[in-house]
């Protein structure tokens, strides 16, 4: 028994001698000076041309104290304004990337958001002033164009985002807290983040590539020096890089741009049902192991949804053979598909599969917009309202049922401003009234009264609001 088992430890060592011998054997000594000085210089350069500083600057009007951007402090001395009117520039500070000889850039929308002036600095040094093509709340992204400006100027190339996988090497380029184009490296940290709450069409690639502020609308791109993501975040409580940066993926980028060379707004695709994320007992409930996917809750008549032949209580679980988490993530493979084109859904029903063909359209205008800005007195004075439909509903991300009013912008400053009242908010009664028409709020608010009573819907709940007139 000694003998046999001195045998097997013997043969142990022998077999362990060797893996480590041929693991040995598969590490190198650089064998030349370029071997040892092996870098990413040659990337950088061909793609670094591309990557620009964005400049934005807006003016705003305060008053000398606060107290006299009170409309009830401003009572006392009859509703005159006695603070004498200021003027503050705000300024911001991001990056963009060239995707068109032209001149075509894209960034971040929050970057440029209601900015008077936007100015942007090449890699070259050259500065030019930029016009707004498009820009886009719900992704996050805007598209600008430099001003008299002659080309070509230098691009970058879309990669497929969908091809990346974790541990992928990517290098960040920017222009992080002002101090000049900075490239910075790492790896996909993770893929499909749906949860940062960047954008209304959440679905991120994570890098630990250090990103900070200033990168945003900043270029990620691959070793073959292809855009795969424009950086939009981070995760950091202090404000600087702790190694988990956000980015939106090529793929998501490319809509955008498309929509702009087009010259029509982004149209992201209108399925015409409400979907819920699943929990570990909805899984249960359905008989599915995992809680992945996005569970239909409601499908409207008539609309894409229905005629595919959605159910409420469909669980779908991928989109074209991808599978899907949840419902942010069906939102993006839909909109990354096309407006016009086809999907095939893999869906759990009664806990077994099926498959429902669907057809990517956008959402229809049943209810004329009929646009006002409304003025005079009242807190809604400042603001611009639409009718709702699904269209409108689907322009301002609005969940609820699109029938009524809502506001698509309020005037920095106006009475609407200063009232609270907010982009989104559907109006539900004024003064005891209830609305369900642009007509109908323009008639409720054109003259005087005492006091105004204000009834919203915003984010599914139900705010009330008094004013003095």
């Amino acid at each position: 028994m000694r003998t046999w088992g001195f045998r097997a430890i013997l043969i142990l060592a022998l077999a362990a001698g060797a893996a480590t011998s041929s693991l040995a054997d598969d590490k190198q000594v650089p064998k030349s000076a370029g071997e040892v000085r092996l870098s990413y210089a040659p990337i950088v350069k061909r793609v670094a041309p591309a990557v620009v500083n964005v400049y934005a600057s807006r003016t705003v009007q305060t008053s000398a104290s606060p107290f006299f951007a009170d409309p009830f402090f401003r009572q006392f001395f009859g509703g005159r304004d006695l603070g004498v009117p200021q003027q503050r520039v705000q300024r911001s500070l991001g990056s963009g990337v060239i995707i068109d000889a032209a001149g075509i850039i894209v960034t971040n929308n929050h970057v440029i958001a209601n900015a008077d002036e936007i100015k942007v600095a090449l890699n070259d040094r050259r500065e030019f002033d930029c016009d707004v093509v498009l820009k886009d709340e719900r992704t996050d992204l805007a598209i600008l164009k430099l001003r008299n400006a002659k080309g070509p100027f230098p691009t970058m190339d879309f990669a497929d985002s969908d091809a990346l996988e974790i541990g992928d090497l990517v290098l960040a380029i920017g222009d992080p807290f002002g101090v000049g184009q900075t490239v910075t490296s790492g790896i996909v940290s993770a893929l499909a983040r749906t949860q940062v709450g960047a954008s209304d069409y959440q679905f991120f690639i994570q890098t630990d590539a250090s990103i900070n502020p200033g990168n945003s609308g900043g270029a990620l791109i691959d070793m073959d020096g292809r855009l795969v993501g424009i950086n939009t975040a981070i995760l950091s409580p202090a404000g600087g890089s702790n190694g988990i940066g956000f980015a939106i993926p090529a793929n998501m980028v490319k809509v955008v741009a498309e929509s702009a060379k087009s010259g029509t707004r982004v149209r992201l695709p209108w399925v015409g049902a409400t979907f819920q994320p699943v929990t570990s007992d909805i899984a249960e409930g359905l008989g599915v192991d995992d809680a992945r996917g996005a569970l239909v809750a409601d499908v409207a008549p008539d609309s894409p949804g229905a005629r595919a032949g959605l159910k409420t209580g469909d669980l779908v679980t991928s989109v074209d053979g991808v599978a899907v988490d949840d419902p942010t993530s069906l939102n993006y493979r839909l909109a990354t598909r096309g407006i016009g084109t086809t999907v095939k859904l893999g869906l759990t029903r009664g806990g077994k599969p099926y498959v429902a063909t669907l057809a990517l359209e956008t959402a229809p205008e049943t209810t004329p917009r009929d646009e006002v800005a409304l003025n005079g007195n009242s807190p809604l004075a400042g603001a611009t309202i639409v009718n709702l439909s699904p269209a409108v509903a689907e322009e301002l991300a609005y969940r609820g049922n699109p029938m009524g009013v809502i506001v698509s912008d309020v005037a920095d400053g106006s009475l609407a401003d200063q009232a609270g009242v907010a982009r989104g908010d559907v109006i539900l009664a004024i003064n005891g009234r209830k609305v369900a028409s642009t007509a109908e709020v323009s008639a409720a608010t054109a003259g005087a009264a005492r006091y105004w009573d204000l009834t919203v819907e915003r984010n599914g709940r139900i705010l009330r609001s008094r004013f003095r007139g």
